[in-house]
């Protein structure tokens, strides 16, 4: 100890030649009360980094610290306490907060310089850290820091601060063509490496382009369509034009539009009206630009939940005297198409997509099966281990939901009316339940269903403090946003697309995407899978322009299995995957031929 006091004296002596400077009080923190000596052995134990400062006096610390650096005594796993005889801290005035050391002579020494945590009236807060874009202070309130978040979704607001509607712009392209309507064209370089990028995961298309280009099968058609206007989805328009077509384009949903991959399109020449954050009026309005314009007639339908269909129905029914068909790729789209057909309303050739292997069991089950993981971490950066998840649905999209949750550790049930599904989901190892079962309990809710009122008001009011409540349906009918629309109750902006609704008690849930479609409102989904949507859409698009008059009737139709096939086998060569091929005895002996269809019609892929 002789030894340890001795040192201390001779650094102390040291230091008091050195002169002082003055140092940036901003590079400091507000100094605390002088702790007085004699609680000292409380040191350690009260304030670490105090510890720190008087560790820092001894031979084994550095004399001083850089700005912006990390103090070396706050390292010192067992900080020595400092002799009283040797030096006294105190705060000195004119260094803006910063410290001294006061020697027996009366001498002043500048302390070493370092970065500390305070504690002024119960409240944490932390030095300001100079940042390449300036300083900013990392000290916020819960309340601040739940309406400002750094995390991955704050990339998911609007790119553009102009709060200006796309409505009310004058935008031309390049070239002065001025026939879309958009957020902003200047992004249309970052939209086109997007597009690029997509390119090389949707190789299908890519080898569509080339093996079809040279015949134009699509010479002539005009596509208007109704999509998610993302990069894959330009890929496809894209490719459509490479074979021949003319395409308009609306958004099929008003959060899951690419703002940098419209302006890319629309720089290249197509009408596209979408932006990311519609409203609904804005919605109905960019539909009805894409399809009403003077002098250009469609004959071809591309849409995805049935509501540019239902448009035209409504406002142009003369347009579908020239209209050759409609390729639909939802659930529910489909399933209006088919009330039409029934109501012998439909007056054109439909082909559904929706239900072709190459969509509803790759689409539908393992794109949603990593989707729904991506949406809800980008959202809510929730852990799934140990969570208590209930799937409403368990179709091909529930499937994939419950398979993804369960392999993260999460505890799920299913809720389904179809007892050959029902069946499915226990025999795949979940609890079958009824919504009102376990409702108060359940940590997430997630709707697959395609159904309407899924989650009603009632089942809302029950559920627990921070449940989060989301939906991977098309259609926002699932959950009843609308009911949850009243005086009592507060809605609260979080992040882009999470909103915290409030009860009066103080209970709140966790609202994504105001009950919309989770995975293209709030992520992304994996490229991949759309490669094999998008392709079954072209070739259907190709199917029902080209087929000679009378081969299909004014109703709904499955994409020929053969087409099926072939969309398959245009992705195998990604994973270099080899098919073997039928021998001559082998197909006599199924009554098969060799090229295929190798399934017959009512066959289930599972």
């Amino acid at each position: 100890s002789v030894h340890l006091t001795m040192s201390v004296q001779v650094v102390a002596a040291k230091m008091a030649e050195v002169e002082l400077k003055d140092v940036p009080g901003k590079d400091l923190a507000a100094e605390s009360p002088v702790t007085p000596m004699s609680e000292g052995k409380n040191l350690a134990k009260n304030d670490p980094h105090e510890a720190g400062s008087s560790a820092a006096a001894s031979p084994t610390a550095e004399p001083s610290v850089k700005a912006g650096e990390s103090s070396p005594g706050l390292l010192t796993p067992n900080p020595v306490k400092m002799p009283q005889a040797s030096a006294m801290k105190r705060p000195d005035p004119q260094q803006n907060g910063g410290e001294a050391f006061v020697n027996r002579d009366g001498t002043v020494a500048e302390a070493p310089r370092m970065k500390k945590i305070q504690f002024a009236d119960q409240k944490q807060e932390f030095n300001k850290r100079p940042t390449k874009i300036g300083r900013r202070s990392l000290s916020r309130s819960i309340s601040q820091s739940s309406t400002d978040s750094y995390s991955s979704a704050a990339s998911y607001t609007d790119s553009s601060d102009d709060e200006t509607s796309p409505r009310d712009k004058q935008q031309k392209n390049s070239k002065g063509n001025g026939d879309f309507c958009i957020k902003n064209i200047k992004q249309a370089d970052f939209g086109r490496r997007e597009i690029e990028i997509a390119e090389q995961e949707m190789p299908a298309l890519m080898a569509l382009r080339k093996r079809a280009q040279g015949e134009k099968p699509l010479a002539g058609a005009k596509v208007v369509g109704c999509t998610h206007i993302t990069a894959q989805t330009a890929v496809l328009m894209e490719t459509l034009s490479a074979l021949g077509a003319q395409c308009r384009w609306a958004a099929c949903n008003i959060y899951s539009t690419q703002n940098e991959v419209a302006a890319a399109l629309a720089e290249g020449g197509f009408s596209v009206f979408a932006w990311k954050g519609e409203s609904e009026d804005d919605f109905w309005w960019c539909i009805d630009r894409c399809v009403n314009l003077e002098g250009w007639q469609p004959n071809m339908i591309l849409d995805d939940g049935g509501d540019l269909t239902h448009w035209i129905y409504k406002k142009y029914p003369n347009m579908f005297k020239k209209i050759k068909g409609i390729v639909e790729e939802s659930v529910t789209g489909v399933h209006r198409l088919y009330q039409l057909s029934k109501a012998g309303k439909l007056c054109v050739p439909a082909m559904n997509v929706n239900d072709s292997v190459t969509k509803q069991k790759f689409d539908n089950l393992y794109c949603c099966r990593e989707s729904i993981l991506d949406g809800l971490k980008r959202t809510t950066d929730v852990m799934f281990g140990g969570k208590q998840v209930v799937v409403c649905g368990y179709g091909e999209v529930g499937k994939g939901c419950c398979a993804a949750l369960k392999a993260m550790g999460s505890i799920v049930y299913v809720t389904e009316i179809d007892p050959i599904c029902a069946l499915q989901a226990c025999m795949d190892g979940f609890r079958l339940v009824k919504l009102n079962e376990v409702i108060r309990q359940v940590d997430i809710v997630i709707t697959c269903t395609g159904n309407k009122n899924v989650v009603v008001r009632e089942y809302l009011d029950r559920m627990k403090n921070g449940c989060i409540v989301c939906n991977m349906g098309h259609s926002n009918t699932e959950i009843d946003v609308a009911s949850l629309r009243t005086p009592e109750l507060t809605w609260e902006r979080v992040r882009s697309q999470v909103d915290h609704v409030i009860w009066p008690d103080g209970k709140r849930i966790v609202l994504l995407a105001e009950g919309r479609l989770l995975n293209l409102s709030c992520s992304t989904v994996p490229t991949f899978v759309l490669s094999i949507t998008a392709t079954t859409q072209a070739l259907a698009l190709i199917e029902l322009y080209n087929a000679p008059e009378g081969r299909y009737k004014q109703d709904v139709y499955l994409l020929p299995k053969k087409m099926d096939e072939y969309v398959a086998s245009l992705h195998l060569p990604t994973f270099d995957a080899h098919l073997t091929e039928l021998t001559d005895e082998q197909a006599k002996y199924l009554g098969l031929n060799k090229n295929g269809p190798f399934k017959p019609n009512y066959y289930r892929y599972y």
